[in-house]
């Protein structure tokens, strides 16, 4: 299960990630283990690294990859949400940075066969963990049209979604939808003509939705970042690549959250809240891969970097 994969960012993620060269950091989304092997070859032999990954096929692709450094690397099933019980469950109080890329691999995409790509001909089904009983086919197939409207609004920002659920009402009524192909046809068909070969493929926005919905990425985001103050040494850093409007909107408000003071009214003669601010941003805008990057990898294109500080 060999397959190429560049990581993002990845120098700017090691050089905003890594302050303490000693420390014990995590990824939390380990994938193939790209920016994992980056991060573990940047610390000294007392560094440590704890690897994160719902995807079974990505675990093992990890494990391999990262064998030569495994006294120093643990590899672990499971969602980046859940980091506070798996720190728990390893006896780890505090750590000192913490990793998430929230992009597809190139595994996921063209090797899975689990229909993340509306190019190929694969089931319908978009589930980032096998485990999880709910997938794609399922929504697009049991979903009220009133439900799968708002689903692709909400999570695909998708302006055409009242058309495209129509035909995918008057399609599933003939038969269900089972695969990711039929579903990307039937969305370029009620689809106006589009022009040049940059431009995106209609179905984008739809298949965006469904995944999310799927693998319930947002309310993991949600999740992890109520946690995360709680988990990080004061020092301790937050890096995190994401590829759409919807998580990186969660996470700039998130951190701006942090970085706020006391919120007591300006007519009051002293504070009575006693909030102090819980991180500082390394840099104000989110980074993005420069022409170089873009070209020698496409799918970096859409990538926003953010990263705080614990203070």
């Amino acid at each position: 299960m060999d397959y190429p994969h560049r990581p993002v960012l990845v120098q700017k993620v090691v050089q905003y990630l890594v302050s303490v060269k000693d420390g014990t950091y995590v990824d939390g989304t380990v994938g193939n283990g790209g920016h994992s092997l980056a991060i573990v070859e940047s610390l000294t032999e007392k560094g440590r690294l704890i690897c994160l990954d719902t995807d079974p096929d990505a675990i093992a692709v990890s494990k391999k990859r990262l064998a030569p450094h495994n006294k120093r690397i643990s590899v672990i099933r499971a969602s980046y949400a859940e980091l506070d019980r798996v720190l728990v469950e390893m006896g780890v109080e505090k750590i000192d940075g913490i990793l998430l890329d929230l992009g597809m691999s190139s595994y996921q995409l063209e090797e899975s066969g689990r229909g993340f790509s509306f190019l190929r001909e694969e089931p319908l089904d978009m589930r980032m963990d096998p485990d999880n009983k709910i997938t794609a086919k399922d929504l697009v197939n049991t979903l009220p049209p009133k439900g799968l409207e708002s689903l692709l609004k909400e999570y695909g920002e998708e302006r055409r979604a009242k058309s495209i659920v129509r035909a995918i009402v008057r399609e599933r009524e003939k038969e269900p939808i089972e695969t990711s192909t039929r579903l990307a046809g039937l969305i370029k068909s009620v689809s106006p003509p589009s022009h040049g070969s940059k431009v995106r493929h209609p179905a984008t926005r739809t298949f965006q939705a469904l995944r999310i919905a799927v693998n319930k990425e947002l309310s993991n985001i949600e999740e992890f970042l109520n946690k995360v103050p709680s988990l990080l040494e004061k020092g301790g850093r937050l890096v995190i690549l994401s590829y759409h409007s919807l998580e990186d909107r969660r996470i700039k408000k998130a951190i701006s959250e942090w970085e706020k003071g006391c919120t007591c009214p300006p007519d009051f003669p002293q504070c009575v809240c006693g909030k102090t601010p819980a991180f500082k941003r390394l840099f104000k805008k989110g980074l993005r891969p420069d022409k170089l990057e873009i070209g020698e990898n496409p799918r970096a294109r859409s990538t926003v970097m953010r990263a705080a500080e614990r203070i």
